[in-house]
């Protein structure tokens, strides 16, 4: 019906790449080039319900079709803020201009379903191949929150950075970006990330750890190595990470809860480890010490009173497991733990990951 009316609508953004890589696409992104926003509506609306609310910006929603399409943009910046763009729709531009200004040459590629032809002006076939994730343009710098948008595309696909896409990020704060988009792209990492260790060394690497400050604290905080082989907290963290994603159990909620807990089980020990006369390396009281810690790390991301309530009691009692575990307790001990952390699962989950993030170091059947 487009092409009908003059214009040409082609496949873009994630759901390519994702065709590429064999997994089945959730969201639609369709652009349509030659025709305006009122004659794409003409063209659509005799056959589907539409959301317009987007209109203005060229953007009309298929309603139940999870189906957005979209006129091609052009966006430049007017300030510093994230909203601090200027976007208008136009039909005028070609499909590798528009290309441009997209984060990732993985994302560059676009699809004309009824010729079969694939669009890759800036060669993301080629990168998806090779597994690198390297920016488009310039124009990668108008939105710091691209970086995190790397971190976990990093994790999902195992993707290494290219250097130049790290040393740019390098140039990049997310000073004005505001809590609500960074929670989505860390959201992101926890319940689609395979490889998050991975996702989060690319943090470092673009020298974006300065503004998390708890997991910066992380790094090179040493660990005795009888039972952390594996080295420093923040390589632990990681490790952890990886063997929670590999038992995900698909519930978002309760996947979220148990991956940040995850995250932050550990962010008390930079505060509390020493190293005793004999030489061993110690962090007494980690676990409640480490509490208020999580807390600062989550209120940069949100305001979700609910996962407070439900991520910090994991951070105070992970330990607990081990200790019942190790001293045979009963039915009435675990019942009150239960209690305390609201579901017993989610805490046996996160002792899973702790036991479990310590290669080379295999679990014994705990917990």
């Amino acid at each position: 019906m487009l092409r009908q009316a003059s214009g040409r609508a082609l496949l873009v953004g994630g759901c390519v790449r994702d065709g590429l890589l064999g997994i089945p696409a959730k969201d639609i992104d369709i652009e349509v080039y030659g025709l305006d926003a009122d004659a794409v509506e003409a063209a659509l609306k005799p056959h589907f319900r539409l959301d317009t609310v987007g209109r203005a910006f060229g953007v009309f929603i298929l309603k139940g079709l999870d189906i957005d399409i979209a006129l091609p943009r052009r966006e430049s910046r007017i300030g510093p803020k994230h909203t601090d763009f200027k976007v208008e729709g136009d039909p005028h531009m070609s499909p590798r201009e528009a290309a441009s200004r997209r984060d990732f040459t993985i994302n560059a590629i676009s699809y004309d379903p009824l010729t079969g032809e694939q669009l890759d002006p800036y060669n993301g076939v080629t990168d998806l191949k090779a597994n690198c994730l390297r920016h488009v343009s310039e124009a990668f710098s108008e939105d710091p929150l691209r970086v995190l948008r790397g971190m976990q595309f990093i994790a999902r696909f195992d993707l290494t950075a290219a250097p130049e896409t790290i040393a740019l990020c390098r140039q990049l704060s997310p000073a004005h970006l505001p809590m609500e988009r960074l929670w989505e792209e860390w959201k992101k990492l926890i319940l689609k990330g395979q490889q998050i260790r991975k996702g989060l060394n690319f943090l470092k690497d673009c020298d974006w750890l300065q503004y998390f400050p708890e997991l910066a604290a992380l790094d090179g905080c040493e660990q005795e190595p009888q039972w952390h082989p594996e080295g420093d907290v923040w390589t632990h963290t990681g490790h952890c990470l990886d063997a929670y994603a590999a038992h995900r159990i698909g519930d978002e909620w309760e996947d979220l809860v148990v991956g940040f807990a995850v995250l932050c089980h550990d962010l008390g020990k930079p505060d509390t480890t020493y190293t005793d006369d004999n030489g061993r390396i110690r962090s007494p009281r980690h676990d409640v010490l480490g509490v208020p810690i999580a807390k600062t790390f989550l209120e940069r991301l949100t305001r979700q009173k609910k996962i407070f309530e439900e991520v910090l009691p994991l951070v105070e009692q992970h330990m607990r497991p081990l200790a019942l575990y190790r001293d045979g307790a009963g039915d009435s001990a675990i019942r009150r733990l239960a209690a305390r952390v609201k579901r017993i699962d989610r805490l046996v989950r996160v002792a899973h990951a702790d036991k479990n993030g310590r290669p080379p170091i295999q679990s014994n059947g705990y917990p």
